[in-house]
């Protein structure tokens, strides 16, 4: 199966798990992708892939499809609810950073077969969480304010949900793409990979965010089944 065709069926799945998870648990719901897109991401993230001919990570669709979470409780529930989801994973990556670590103290004994593995994964886990960690901060924060700055403008319509969606999610994406990329990967990669795997990856998550959309609206019309009147 090409990349590419991966690409349209994660973006379909993770988007799609997004609504599905809303649908069932509600706001909890929404709260588990978040922190799971963000840890899953942290790894994802070191796997460089080729789709459609442009350098990029394989974690771009998954940590992207958090900001429509975020979006998604901004939208039904408010500024509060959403910088919720922020802090919870936030305060879960911490945790993951710190628990990586500390299985990597551990020596391994004779029958032990994936230290060495856990090492080459673990070894670039802080530095990718301490980049994920501040970008992920700074962007998620920045699009709650946006979305709900752009929303006080143009009132709480349906017509315009595409507008305060696709406004706050492309600018504080471009923050995070900057942040992340030159804090995780500079000195990593030459320049030349550096500045493609930056640009390529703003593009894909740009795609994602312009993709969202639909999901959005189809969001904006589901009542979850833990908030249904009995």
């Amino acid at each position: 199966m090409s990349n590419e065709i991966i690409f349209i069926l994660t973006v379909l799945i993770y988007l799609g798990s997004v609504l599905l998870l809303y649908k069932v648990f509600g706001k909890n719901g929404l709260y588990a992708f978040a922190i799971f897109g963000t840890l899953l991401g942290n790894i994802a993230v070191c796997k460089n892939v080729d789709i459609f001919g442009l350098a990029t990570t394989a974690g771009n669709v998954l940590y992207a499809s958090t900001f429509l979470v975020t979006d998604i409780l901004s939208e039904k529930y408010g500024k509060k609810e959403a910088s919720k989801a922020v802090a919870y994973s936030f305060s879960i990556m911490v945790l993951w950073m710190l628990g990586t670590q500390l299985i990597l103290l551990f020596t391994p004994n004779a029958n032990d077969y994936i230290h060495e593995s856990l090492k080459v994964v673990f070894s670039l886990v802080p530095r990718i969480t301490v980049a994920s960690l501040i970008g992920f901060v700074i962007s998620q924060n920045l699009d709650v304010f946006l979305y709900h700055f752009i929303w006080s403008k143009t009132g709480n319509t349906k017509a315009k949900l595409w507008l305060r969606n696709n406004g706050s999610t492309l600018t504080s994406q471009a923050i995070d793409t900057v942040i992340f990329t030159t804090i995780a990967f500079w000195g990593v990669y030459p320049p030349n990979v550096f500045f493609s795997i930056l640009i390529t990856t703003y593009v894909f998550k740009a795609i994602v965010a312009i993709l969202d959309t639909p999901f959005m609206y189809l969001a904006r019309k589901i009542v979850p089944i833990s908030e249904r009147d009995d």
